[in-house]
């Protein structure tokens, strides 16, 4: 029983942490303003800090805080890839953004991402555990069934940002954005 507490106690600092960490660089993401660190790791297995990784490229983060959240995220990242995938310029990340108990079934969750993704794609999703409090205040969310959109800039500055199921009228704003940002 004691090995449990102390377990608990530390998957709570590790929590406050990081949500420490959110809250210091300013939990409002803002226009024109460095993305906060986040961090997580690709499905390939490899570290992944942002918005460090992204540099040089613009760079679409389409955030998903629950289940039901797959399915604005997937349409946004299926339409993303096909306008912008051949593009060297531009890049995208799918972030499942996974709070709560669920992060103990984290070698379940991760395992069955990686199987229902193809290979190629490993490297374009990173799951986060923790912290998911702070990145919904920092996004705005207001259903967790929606997909969260941040844009980044080559310089790893957030350009755009949209929470919503999706709407072809706000993926054309994002395609012009994305398109303004990768000719500069």
């Amino acid at each position: 029983m004691e090995g449990w507490c102390l377990m608990m106690y530390a998957l709570c600092v590790l929590t406050l942490a990081i949500a420490g960490a959110l809250s210091a660089t300013g939990a409002e993401l803002q226009m024109g303003r460095p993305l906060p660190e986040l961090k997580g790791e690709y499905l390939s297995g490899r570290d992944a800090v942002l918005p460090r990784d992204a540099r040089g490229k613009v760079t679409l983060l389409v955030l998903g805080f629950t289940y039901k959240s797959r399915f604005p995220v997937e349409q946004y990242t299926k339409h993303f890839r096909a306008d912008f995938g051949s593009n060297p310029k531009v890049t995208f990340y799918e972030v499942p953004m996974i709070g709560g108990m669920a992060r103990m079934g984290k070698w379940f969750i991760d395992s069955g991402m990686r199987r229902g993704t193809p290979k190629a794609d490993h490297e374009n999703v990173i799951t986060v555990y923790g912290g998911t409090n702070a990145w919904k205040k920092a996004a705005g969310v207001k259903s967790d069934e929606w997909a969260y959109l941040v844009l980044l800039d080559a310089e790893g500055n957030v350009a755009w940002q949209y929470g919503g199921i999706f709407d072809e009228a706000k993926y054309q704003e994002l395609a012009a954005q994305v398109k303004q940002l990768s000719e500069r």
